[in-house]
């Protein structure tokens, strides 16, 4: 790549701060558009230390929007780990206990190949020569970093969101594979409701006039007004009417009366207006492009005949399924589709109703109840697994 183009891209995109493996041309990761990536590489990170017979590995799987970042300070943000409240000495994913693995995703932007990684064939960038990539996709990569490290067996792949949406295809791809496995707040499929949030959001980055077609980065600019109006209406998605109440209500930002302006006149107009300009600093548009759609592709059933227990005949991996009362986006009746599907498969399976009102990003915060949930469930898992100093 030149150095006129380095200096436009986010440097995470090409030289992570993170653990890198490559994969040449003799391993490409063969994608579900039927094209051939090569050559290609996952950025990951590591916590805790892998023990002799390799098993207490531990999987997280990353939100759309997130990374692999997920228990140490953000390199671009400065910000402390998505996770951090889950992950550490301690703490439900106990890395005195655990090997914690997290990666980013195929098609992101902080490492991994993705749309905004040098062009093998080029000077610049994939941008949107770059194949459009699947649930699927991501798990086999993720399959192919574990094969990597020498791990036949995770003890357990977990994750929320489109995090979910990996373990649940992990489970089918791998079942040999994944001993325990938690799905939170995620559903088999994308629903018309989120395609068409999804779609919304991607029309929002591709009427940015600086979007270019998508080749932004070799034109010297960025569609952040896009990106950001994409990342405002997605992030109202992932709250909730009572905690968007609670927290502002129809309280005024730093004013006494209204401005009869366009303004941000209220409290929660300053809030997504922060949301949406803090997100453009640490993340690529075309990669918000190909992760939601590889979200809207995803539906576990389709791959069965439409029978979703299909996808798990014969299992016997232990799963533990949550949801929460106020989550909109990926209801409960979504994790119960799972659940049914696991019960007709004859698998393990427990499930938990979180009762919040902090909507779908109540898999991110302080919720004791989920905290107790998988703190239950992981130790139980452990001492099935054999794992030393499994917690009673």
């Amino acid at each position: 790549m030149s150095a006129a183009l380095d200096s436009l891209t986010n440097p995470e995109a090409i030289n992570p701060s993170s653990l890198v493996v490559r994969f040449g041309p003799d391993k490409p990761l063969m994608l579900d558009c039927g094209v051939a990536l090569t050559p290609f590489q996952i950025a990951y990170q590591t916590y805790g230390t892998l023990n002799a017979d390799k098993s207490n590995a531990l999987l997280i799987c990353h939100a759309l929007t997130g990374d692999q970042h997920v228990a140490n300070d953000h390199p671009l943000t400065k910000k402390s780990g998505w996770w951090l409240n889950m992950i550490g000495p301690g703490k439900v994913f106990d890395t005195d206990r655990f090997f914690i693995i997290c990666s980013n995703v195929v098609g992101a932007c902080m490492g991994t190949t993705g749309p905004a990684s040098p062009h093998p064939k080029g000077e610049g960038v994939w941008a949107l020569d770059f194949p459009v990539v699947t649930i699927r996709d991501m798990v086999r990569a993720q399959a192919m970093l574990i094969d990597h490290l020498g791990i036949e067996t995770l003890f357990c792949v977990a994750g929320g969101s489109m995090g979910g949406m990996q373990v649940l295809q992990w489970a089918a791809s791998y079942p040999d594979r994944v001993f325990a496995a938690m799905p939170i707040a995620t559903a088999p499929k994308h629903s018309a409701q989120n395609i068409a949030f999804h779609e919304v959001g991607r029309q929002a980055i591709m009427a940015d006039p600086l979007w270019k077609a998508g080749h932004y980065i070799e034109a010297g600019v960025r569609p952040e007004k896009g990106l950001a109006v994409a990342r405002m209406a997605a992030h109202i998605t992932y709250l909730s009417e009572p905690a968007l109440h609670r927290k502002f209500g129809r309280k005024l930002q730093d004013r006494d009366a209204p401005t009869f302006s366009f303004d941000a006149d209220f409290e929660v107009e300053s809030y997504l207006r922060y949301q949406g300009r803090s997100f453009v600093e640490r993340f690529d548009a075309n990669s918000y492009l190909y992760l939601t759609r590889a979200m809207d592709y995803f539906d576990l059933a389709a791959d069965y005949d439409g029978v979703l227990a299909r996808a798990f005949k014969g299992t016997k991996t232990r799963f533990c399924v949550v949801s929460f009362t106020s989550d909109w986006l990926f209801p409960t009746s979504d994790s119960r589709a799972v659940v049914h599907a696991l019960n007709a498969a004859g698998a393990s399976v427990s499930f938990v109703e979180v009762e919040t009102d902090k909507g779908h990003d109540a898999f991110l915060l302080d919720e004791p109840v989920l905290t107790a949930t998988m703190n239950g469930f992981i130790n139980s898992a452990a001492r099935a697994h054999g794992l030393p100093g499994a917690r009673a």
